[in-house]
């Protein structure tokens, strides 16, 4: 593995991913195309952030933060950290000196495909942080990796300066080139879903809201009496 620090990649724009941040994860991961989405192990530390910003990646190896700390001073407002390892680890590579150090830079949050620890602290902060563990267990800082640069956590493909949305259903990826066209979809798919609630409340059903009742048929599925139900189970 080749160690660089890479020290002015392009990013998506911060306002782009504010709001794509406001809609939420599964809204930019529908609206997407269901592409993107980092997977069911990773979860948030605390409940209840909410957060989109632009991502700083760095690779790691198992029990070595070293590269977290070199990756800090690439961090700028709006930016959340992306931590991948060069194979698996729980460690806690990340707590809450790190978080320190990044909220004073204006970072948003971070995603670690390892362990994050104090997780006490992180809330009481109010920093956001997504872990595949919470781990109390230590590490070293003696291998050197790569800041930004491509890396993979839970089989997505993060660039540096591309979107990342994070809460509490978990966290989903926007590549950079497509984050106008997320943006809009997701925009248009909140507008839908409004309609629909109103319609939810005047007592409509989803069955014919998404007009899957004159399907049913398809799918073999019939309407029979209890009456005629009855009758007809065997003896």
């Amino acid at each position: 593995m080749k160690s660089v620090v890479v020290t002015d990649p392009p990013r998506a724009a911060l306002a782009d991913a504010t709001t794509l941040g406001e809609y939420g994860t599964a809204t930019v991961h529908e609206a997407a195309g269901r592409i993107g989405y980092l997977g069911p192990r990773l979860r948030p530390a605390w409940p209840g952030a909410r957060i989109g910003g632009t991502a700083v990646t760095v690779l790691c190896w198992p029990g070595d933060n070293l590269m977290i700390h070199v990756a800090v001073e690439q961090c700028r407002a709006g930016d959340i950290l992306v931590v991948a390892t060069n194979s698996p680890s729980s460690d806690g590579l990340f707590g809450e000196l790190f978080a320190t150090a990044l909220q004073q830079r204006g970072v948003r949050g971070v995603v670690l495909s390892c362990g994050v620890r104090d997780v006490a602290e992180l809330r009481e902060m109010g920093f956001p942080a997504w872990s595949t563990a919470v781990s109390a267990q230590g590490s070293v800082k003696a291998t050197a990796g790569a800041v930004n640069v491509p890396i993979v956590v839970e089989g997505q493909v993060i660039h540096p300066g591309d979107v990342i949305v994070a809460d509490d259903d978990g966290v989903a990826v926007v590549a950079r080139a497509t984050v106008p066209a997320v943006l809009e979809a997701s925009q248009a798919r909140l507008e839908k879903e409004e309609r629909n609630r109103q319609a939810f409340r005047r007592g409509e059903l989803g069955l014919d809201i998404y007009g899957m009742r004159a399907k049913l048929p398809d799918f073999g599925i019939s309407y029979v009496s209890y009456a005629d139900h009855v009758a007809g189970e065997p003896k």
